[in-house]
Parts: C-alpha cells; structure tokens; sequence
C-alpha cells in the first residue's frame, strides 16, 4: 500500500476517495528507559532507547491507518499527517497518531 504525505500519487490518478483513516498509538515511558535517558542528557547525545519506541509507535500507527484503509477498499492514503503528543503525568505517555485520507488509485 502506498502511504504519502503529497495529496497525489505521480502518474497514479486518484480513483476514488474512500474518507479519513487514522491510527494512533499511545506508549508508557519505562524507568530504566528514563534513567538512561536521563545520564544520556547529562552527558549529551542522542537517547536511542526513545528513539527506539518512538519509530515502534510510529510504524504501529501506519499499520493501523493502512489496515483501516484496506478495510474500506483502499490501496493507498494520501495526505498523511503524523503528530506526536506528550500526555499523562509528568509527561509519562506518548502517542503518535497519523490520519490521511484513504483512496483508490
């Protein structure tokens, strides 16, 4: 399936616009995670175990708008939005949600 963030495909003309599908996902920050984040911001770099469940959640979040899509007769979602929302307490939570708009092409 074809996934974009461009309203249009090139060379594939849209058919048929099916509606909005989305997908979210919404992951718990770990201890562990936090505090070798925490030394890592210390010492400064990069914090790959977030960025880890970062890609996770956002992959999770695609399937899951390509798999609404499917289901309505799609094979391709144009105009693909991803956001990223810190939520709970202390900013404990995560969630990555995508919409687009499910086609035909």
């Amino acid at each position: 399936m074809i996934v974009t963030t461009t309203t249009a495909i090139e060379g594939r003309p849209v058919r048929d616009y099916l509606g909005v599908v989305t997908g979210e996902v919404i992951v718990g920050a770990n201890l562990f995670r936090d505090i070798f984040a925490s030394i890592t911001d210390l010492v400064g770099g990069r914090s790959g175990k977030y960025e880890e469940v970062l890609a996770r959640a956002r992959k999770e979040a695609i399937a899951e708008m390509q798999s609404e899509a499917k289901a309505l007769g799609g094979n391709a979602v144009v105009g693909v939005d991803i956001d990223y929302e810190v939520l709970g307490q202390n900013g404990s939570m995560l969630m990555v949600s995508v919409s687009g708009t499910a086609v035909i092409v």
